[in-house]
């Protein structure tokens, strides 16, 4: 037996991969179908199940693409009603796979399909759980994303610890738990940074599982949760129903398109332009109105947050080499209309003679310089409020990144605007969405937070006593 997980960092995310003589099934994989592929081709392995622990919000999934090309039967849990052939399996069917056997539990509550995956090994005894996002390590899903009817967050949170008493608590201290998501997921507030754990060890340490009530546990489960993506449900949607091909959004997307050409297009389309450089590239010159969410940090998940409609027409400006990266990690999040990319990328621009633009970029100590000279200068920290509230400028506006098109109103035109996150990322993307929305006067504090408490810029702290 066989078991592989196949972690994706830029998305918190883990498929994983079984194989029991001669027979493989993938779990939760994501929307790209070959490595999966490839890797039962090497063993010689047959792909027979595509197993689904519910319909993902935060990202779309290969199975449909991945049972179209190798013949494998998908399988949800109960209530999976979806517009495309599928196994629905109930409460405690079992699948054979090679010498080894997957049993299904129907643990609803973070959603009503919510199912894990309990394999048992050769010997018949139980190994591991695939807990989708049922179970994750340090935390739970959260019950919060598919409120329907007459159900709330409670009646679901309700739901989760029953679950959990009935179909997970039960099994063995020595059941490997392997889950959906890590730290860094939005499907969860309290995720370890680790991928994987004893389910003993979840049984002592995991503050959900250590509820001292159903009360308690609903309580805790919906204390400090954050607001969800906005397409998350248009996601959980496309999983539902099917999408295109990705090889037909990945060849669309990947088309070269010189300046001339480049430009056309986005008149024509009214595509964005998604830049997607570190953000000291961008900072020295990009195309004018593009957006930069950088390659190199959490990057699906800040398109998802800042572009709501996954039907926007998009251009991308990317590093060399980097182009199917790019098409491929947007398509993971159904962002599936990109309709090409910058040849040569933005050096080819600036030999063409277009127009660029820039973003004035100062150094912590350049910006604690200018607060001495003018304690009144307009900040803006992008950080959560998670972030700001314990440490802040002096006066400075809070506005989360997720939200700044909200508080645009509250910012002055007429004045430099001094933005800051913890490290930099964050606030490059913020300062492209402003100079996008007209406000030329903006200038980015490298090094955010971390920088700026080395300085003379005073820092407001709070310190919460327990």
């Amino acid at each position: 037996m066989i078991i592989e997980q196949l972690y994706t960092g830029c998305l918190a995310q883990g498929a994983y991969y079984i194989e029991s003589a001669g027979e493989a099934a993938i779990i939760d994989p994501l929307r790209e179908t070959s490595p999966y592929i490839r890797k039962a081709e090497k063993s010689g392995a047959t792909i027979k199940y595509v197993f689904e622990t519910h319909f993902h919000a935060d990202f779309v999934s290969g199975h449909v693409d991945l049972a179209q090309k190798t013949g494998a039967s998908i399988v949800y849990g109960p209530n999976a009603n979806t517009t495309y052939e599928a196994l629905h399996a109930k409460d405690g069917d079992v699948f054979k796979l090679g010498d080894v056997t997957i049993k299904v539990l129907h643990t609803p509550g973070h959603t009503l399909e919510s199912t894990t995956y309990l394999l048992i090994d050769e010997s018949g005894r139980d190994h591991a759980i695939f807990t989708g996002d049922t179970l994750f390590i340090g935390d739970v899903g959260r019950p919060d994303l598919a409120i329907k009817g007459d159900l709330n967050e409670r009646d679901l949170a309700g739901m989760l610890y029953d679950s959990l008493q009935a179909k997970i608590m039960p099994l063995a201290d020595a059941v490997i738990v392997y889950p959906a998501h890590g730290a860094g997921s939005a499907c969860g507030k309290n995720m370890s940074k680790e991928t994987t754990d004893s389910l003993g060890n979840q049984k002592r340490f995991n503050y959900a599982l250590r509820a001292a009530s159903k009360a308690d546990f609903v309580e805790k489960v919906l204390d400090g949760l954050s607001t969800a993506p906005a397409y998350f449900a248009e996601n959980a949607r496309l999983n539902k129903e099917g999408y295109e091909p990705i090889d037909t959004v990945m060849k669309r997307g990947s088309q070269a398109l010189a300046p001339e050409a480049f430009e056309g297009a986005v008149n024509e389309t009214g595509a964005l332009v998604l830049d997607v450089r570190d953000a000291a590239e961008f900072a020295h010159g990009f195309i004018p109105n593009a957006i930069n969410i950088g390659l190199n940090g959490q990057f699906a998940p800040w398109v998802g947050a800042l572009i709501p409609d996954l039907l926007q027409p998009i251009a991308l400006v990317t590093p060399a080499g980097q182009e199917s990266e790019t098409v491929l990690r947007l398509a993971r999040v159904g962002y599936d209309h990109c309709i090409g990319f910058l040849e040569g990328g933005f050096v080819a621009w600036k030999q063409a003679g277009k127009e660029v633009d820039t973003v004035e970029t100062i150094s912590a100590a350049d910006f604690a310089h200018r607060w001495e000279t003018n304690p009144a200068l307009a900040v803006v920290d992008v950080r959560k409020p998670a972030e700001y509230e314990p440490e802040h400028v002096e006066g400075a506006k809070n506005m989360p990144l997720d939200t700044i098109s909200d508080h645009m109103h509250e910012i002055q035109r007429n004045e430099p605007i001094y933005v800051h996150c913890a490290g930099g990322y964050r606030s490059m993307v913020a300062n492209s969405i402003l100079k996008a929305r007209g406000f030329q006067n903006v200038v980015n504090v490298e090094g955010g937070m971390a920088a700026i408490k080395k300085t003379s810029v005073p820092v407001v702290q709070t310190t919460d006593v327990h």
